[in-house]
């Protein structure tokens, strides 16, 4: 399996959206889902707060 991305992510996260607000969907399914979406918004947010530390310490670096 490969590793997750942040692109990856994004895009389960958006078909999951999809899935959710087209319904149609038993309340199980619907709740597995939303947890999937909870578990990948926040892989996305870490994902995202790393790179900003990145960027940060690279800014840092370069004003040395």
């Amino acid at each position: 399996m490969s590793k997750r991305t942040y692109e990856t992510a994004i895009k389960r996260l958006q078909e999951i959206v999809k899935l959710l607000e087209n319904g149609g969907l038993t309340l199980d399914e619907s709740v597995k889902l939303f947890e999937e979406g909870a578990l990948l918004a926040k892989f996305c947010n870490d994902e995202l707060k790393n790179a900003e530390q990145k960027i940060i310490s690279l800014d840092d670096v370069s004003e040395e």
